[in-house]
C-alpha cells in the first residue's frame, strides 16, 4: 500500500486481532473469499433501482450478482422475497416502518434496558421522533421470560400496527408463536429483528420465526451471519409488503447499493448453505453453555439466568464489585474484547453500567470447542477478581495469546 499511514493502522488492527480474543457477540470474521469480494472492482459500479430496473447502463454483472444474493437469502432463510441493499441493520429497520408505516403510527418493541435495541423505540432515535413506541419487558430478568400477559395488555391498549421480536442483549429464547398470537388479535404486521441470530437461523441451529408465520426479517449480513458489514430485508410470502419495501430503500431512503458488499453478501450466504457452517453455528450453543456453566459455578449473575443463544448478560457489578467500564477496560488490557452493557433495572449510567455482554461466535470461527471456552470464561472472571493485580493480569495475557496462537484466525472455513 503506497500510503503507509492507513497500512500501518491496518496492520495495526490485524496484530490486534491474530493476538486477542474477540468476545463482543456482534463480531465475527469473514473468510478470504468474502474479503476479496468486499475489496473487488463492484465497488467502481453505480446501480441505483433492482435487477432488470435500473438506472444506469453497465448492469450486466451487477444484475447476476444481486439476483444470486436474492436467490440464497431466500434459501437460507425459506421465504419468497428478499431486499439485500440496505447498508446495515437499523437503516433495515427503518426501510420496513417508512413501507408500513404513517407518522405517528404506533410499534411495539422489547424495552432497550431488557435487551431490545436503540432502532425499536429508543427516545434519541430517528424513529421514535416519526412514531409512537410502546414495549414489552421480561417479567423477570432472572429467569428471562417476556412478560406475554402484560405485552397482550398493552398491545390490545395501543394497538400497534407493527409488533418487533428481536434484541442486542436477551440471551434466551423468543415464543414467536406467542407474538403471532397477540399480532393476530390486534391486527399488526409481526417483524423479527433477527440481526444477532441470523446466522443461528439459517443453520437451523435457532427456530426460524418464518415457520411460527412471521410476516418480516429483518437482519444484519455480518455477526453470526459472519458476512460482510450490511443490513437485509426478508418478506415470508406478501409481495405487496416486499413491494412497499423495495421502494422504502430505493428511492426511499438510500442510492445506489453497495455493489462490492452485495457480491460479498452472495459469497457468505453460500458459504452459509455448507455442512461445516451447520456445525460451527451448533458449536456455538454448546460454547455459551461451556461459559454459562463457569459463570454459575462461580456464582456470577446472568441477566435471563444463562443463555440459549450466542450470548451471555453478566451483573459483574452486582456480582463481583467491578463496573461494567471497568471490567471492558482491564480486560482489553489482558485481550479480551467484549463490552460494558446495561441490565434490566441499571441504576448506573449508560457509559459505565453494571453489565458486560459477551458470546462465542469469534472465537467459535476459530476452532474454540467447550473446554477451550470455559477456561476463557475462567479467565474472564480471574482477571475481574484480580483487576488491580499487575502480576495476575500479566501472566493471564501470556495464556490469551497462547491460546490465540493455538487458534489461528482461519481464511477459510471447512
Amino acid at each position: 500500500m503506497k500510503d503507509k499511514k492507513v497500512e500501518k493502522l491496518i496492520k495495526g488492527e490485524e496484530k490486534r486481532q491474530r493476538e486477542g480474543l474477540e468476545l463482543i457477540p456482534s463480531e465475527n470474521y469473514v473468510s478470504a473469499d468474502v474479503l476479496e469480494a468486499n475489496g473487488s472492482i463492484f465497488t467502481n459500479k453505480y446501480s441505483e433501482g433492482y435487477p432488470g430496473r435500473r438506472y444506469y447502463g453497465g448492469q450486466e454483472w451487477t444484475d447476476k450478482v444481486e439476483r444470486l444474493a436474492i436467490e440464497r437469502a431466500c434459501k437460507l432463510f425459506k421465504c419468497k422475497f428478499a431486499n439485500v441493499q440496505p447498508l446495515s441493520g437499523a437503516p433495515a429497520n427503518l426501510a420496513v416502518y417508512a413501507a408500513l408505516l404513517e407518522p405517528g403510527d404506533t410499534v411495539m418493541g422489547m424495552d432497550l434496558s431488557h435487551g431490545g435495541h436503540l432502532t425499536h423505540g429508543h427516545p434519541m432515535t430517528l424513529p421514535a421522533k416519526i412514531y409512537k413506541f410502546v414495549t414489552y419487558k421480561m417479567k423477570n430478568p432472572d429467569t428471562g421470560e417476556i412478560d406475554y400477559e402484560d405485552m397482550r395488555r398493552v398491545a390490545i391498549a395501543n394497538k400497534p400496527k407493527l409488533i418487533i421480536a428481536g434484541f442486542s442483549a436477551y440471551s434466551r429464547t423468543l415464543n414467536y408463536k406467542k407474538f403471532v398470537e397477540i399480532a393476530h388479535e390486534v391486527g399488526a404486521i409481526t417483524m423479527a429483528d433477527m440481526a444477532h441470530i441470523a446466522g443461528l437461523i439459517a443453520a437451523g441451529a435457532l427456530r426460524n420465526p418464518f415457520d411460527d408465520g412471521f410476516d418480516i426479517i429483518t437482519t444484519t449480513t455480518h455477526k453470526t451471519l459472519r458476512g460482510p458489514r450490511g443490513g437485509m430485508i426478508l418478506t415470508r410470502e406478501s409481495e405487496e409488503i416486499a413491494k412497499k419495501i423495495d421502494k422504502a430503500i430505493f428511492p426511499g431512503i438510500q442510492g445506489g447499493p453497495h455493489m462490492h458488499i452485495i457480491a460479498a453478501k452472495a459469497v457468505a450466504f453460500g458459504e452459509a448453505m455448507t455442512p461445516g457452517y451447520k456445525k460451527y453455528a451448533k458449536q456455538i450453543l454448546k460454547n455459551m453453555k461451556a461459559m454459562e456453566k463457569v459463570f454459575h459455578k462461580n456464582k456470577v449473575r446472568m441477566i435471563g439466568g444463562g443463555t440459549d443463544n450466542h450470548l451471555i448478560l453478566a451483573d459483574v457489578y452486582g456480582s463481583l464489585g467491578v463496573t461494567g467500564k471497568e471490567a471492558q477496560t482491564v480486560l482489553d488490557e489482558v485481550g479480551i474484547t467484549l463490552n460494558m452493557n446495561s441490565i434490566a433495572g441499571d441504576t448506573r449510567k449508560p457509559m459505565d453500567p453494571s453489565g458486560i455482554r459477551f458470546g462465542a461466535p469469534a472465537i467459535t470461527t476459530r476452532g474454540f470447542k467447550e473446554k477451550d471456552c470455559a477456561y476463557v470464561a475462567e479467565l474472564i472472571i480471574k482477571t475481574l477478581k484480580n483487576k488491580d493485580n499487575k502480576k495476575v493480569k500479566e501472566s493471564i495475557h501470556k495464556e490469551i495469546k497462547k491460546l490465540a496462537k493455538k487458534f489461528p484466525i482461519p481464511k477459510h472455513f471447512k
